[in-house]
């Protein structure tokens, strides 16, 4: 057999076996490398263009290194999930690199980092003053995670007490000008429906790249030209007040429900009814 062909055969080989070997290692290996894993990629690497490349009869050798490379680190990162000790000797600890807003020298030069990078990792995570950092660790697979201060992180809902309605999801409905119709199926609409959406925006089927429908109901289209951006509809402001008086008087309603004493519920009680008394004084063309 020639060579060139054998060397053909010998790679095709290693492909598979490798994606294979691969398949074992999860998914794991690919996001979240350990220095142990680095080692063992950087290895199998070199074994499989061994098992390609090497011309002698002793080739296969090289089959039974991977999979003794494969087999131990497997038995590795189950020894991990096992054992918290083998864990922080194997894939190490993490490092605090600040701490209430001060850079930790000590730990910077530990971990062999300058000033500088330190710097770009914050700007990252979108953090341009060391100050505003409460803590901020370098993990044991080298990335830096940052918890700001209370004063600087963004303000959340839940920090002002609102209530949200759930968010699902937004389905693909139409992709490259083919409609889904299994997923109009789910949300109990059709090929019609969407047509004469398409329709009423003056567009068609072939003419959408892309559209979704978010969890409000909401069709939003892209067609990939930017000389040609279709309007996606949007809620009125009537139906968005509408929506959150709605809101707001079910969330009264499961308060007084949860009241844990007769004083609190006639609180809620006497909110509630001023709160509907007001809404009917609103008038009707805000509600309609």
């Amino acid at each position: 057999m020639p060579s060139w062909i054998e060397i053909v055969l010998r790679t095709l080989a290693a492909i598979v076996i490798l994606f294979a070997l691969t398949k074992v290692l999860g998914k794991r290996q690919i996001s979240q490398l350990s220095l142990f894993e680095y080692i063992t990629g950087i290895s199998i690497g070199n074994i499989a263009a061994y098992i390609s490349l090497d011309l002698d009869n002793l080739w296969f050798l090289g089959m039974v290194s991977l999979a003794v490379w494969v087999s131990v680190s497997v038995a590795m990162e189950f020894l991990t999930m096992k054992s918290k000790k083998a864990r922080n000797f194997i894939d190490g600890k993490g490092t605090v690199l600040i701490k209430d807003g001060q850079l930790l020298k000590k730990n910077l030069h530990k971990e062999r980092l300058t000033l500088d990078e330190m710097l770009e990792q914050l700007r990252k995570k979108d953090v341009y003053r060391v100050a505003d950092v409460e803590f901020a660790v370098m993990e044991s697979s080298g990335e830096v995670n940052v918890m700001l201060k209370k004063e600087y992180q963004p303000i959340t809902p839940d920090v002002l007490g609102w209530k949200m309605p759930i968010e699902r999801e937004a389905q693909t409905v139409l992709m490259d000008g083919d409609i889904q119709d299994e997923v109009l199926d789910q949300l109990g609409l059709d090929r019609q429906w969407l047509l004469h959406e398409l329709t009423k925006r003056n567009l068609k089927e072939e003419e959408v790249f892309f559209a979704q429908i978010d969890s409000n109901g909401e069709l939003l289209l892209q067609t990939g030209e930017e000389s040609k951006q279709p309007k996606n509809s949007q809620s009125k402001p009537k139906e968005r007040v509408s929506m959150l008086i709605e809101q707001f008087e079910a969330e009264l309603l499961r308060l007084e429900r949860l009241s844990q004493n007769e004083s609190d519920r006639r609180v809620y009680q006497t909110a509630i009814d001023r709160f509907q008394a007001s809404t009917k004084s609103l008038p009707d063309h805000l509600l309609k």
